[in-house]
């Protein structure tokens, strides 16, 4: 397994949406873990493709998921190190097809809300890319340099982030309002 370079970024942003419902109804762990596929995939529309929960062997709650991001086809295997009703954070160590091949990253998503008044929140979507080391040997090998591969990396991950924020919001309204 290649090492994750946490000191380097290939994508980094965050998104934000209004939810119309009370926080106190809003539970994005348990919206996260038992969303439908077909909900999912209308998060963002043509990106999301499968999605599934299941757990670690040590019992933590994990969210695979298959999206298109860009050139890059991504299976990601987030792990929950928190999942709380307004905050998740879930790592990845994810398995990358790109034009140069399979390698990995370990991609950071947060997820939180927080009040605006008694009616909204405000959910905040947040995404975080570091390259492993065979990412960056496969750029090297051809002849790629790390700042080119996240100019063109970058935009695709900032496009399918903004997308899908507010379709998430709505899904999570949905979920609150139980209307989902």
């Amino acid at each position: 397994m290649s090492d994750i370079r946490t000191d380097l970024a290939v994508t980094q942003s965050t998104f934000t949406a209004t939810i119309n419902a009370p926080l106190n109804t809003v539970d994005i762990a348990k919206w996260l873990f038992g969303l439908p596929e077909a909900e999912y995939q209308r998060c963002a529309p043509p990106d999301h493709i499968a999605c599934g929960s299941t757990i670690t062997d040590d019992g933590r709650p994990m969210s695979i998921n298959v999206e298109q991001v860009g050139p890059t086809l991504m299976v990601q295997h987030y792990v929950g190190e928190i999942t709380e009703p307004h905050h998740c954070r879930l790592v990845s160590l994810s398995d990358l097809f790109t034009p140069y091949g399979r390698y990995n990253a370990q991609v950071i998503w947060d997820l939180s809300v927080t009040a605006v008044d008694a009616d909204r929140c405000r959910f905040t979507n947040s995404v975080t890319a570091h390259p492993a080391d065979n990412y960056l040997a496969a750029l090297e090998e051809h002849g790629v340099a790390f700042e080119d591969a996240v100019k063109l990396s970058r935009p695709a991950g900032e496009d399918h982030n903004r997308r899908e924020t507010p379709l998430f919001a709505a899904s999570i309204e949905r979920a609150a309002l139980g209307s989902r």
